[in-house]
């Protein structure tokens, strides 16, 4: 089950990244920062769990990342309300 976790994790980030090379996605679009965000939370409870160190270190910043990328994405600009939105 662990392989399978891993695999998944991996794949939505590999997606993301290669939408976003491929000019499919914009790396600061909504799609690609939680397909990063949750593939790379994913990988850092995983490698929380299989006491991975460095690959938590390197997934949950990615994972921190991503999630203050979103919430950037998502937070309403100045004069603008949800409704604008």
């Amino acid at each position: 089950m662990g392989q399978v976790v891993q695999v998944a994790g991996s794949l939505l980030v590999l997606a993301g990244f290669a939408l976003s090379q491929w000019g499919v996605l914009n790396p600061k679009s909504l799609v690609y920062l939680v397909l990063n965000a949750v593939g790379s939370a994913v990988l850092a409870v995983d490698a929380f769990l299989g006491q991975q160190w460095g690959f938590l270190l390197l997934e949950g910043v990615w994972a921190i990342v991503s999630v203050l990328g979103l919430a950037q994405v998502l937070r309403p600009r100045k004069g603008q309300t949800s409704e604008q939105s």
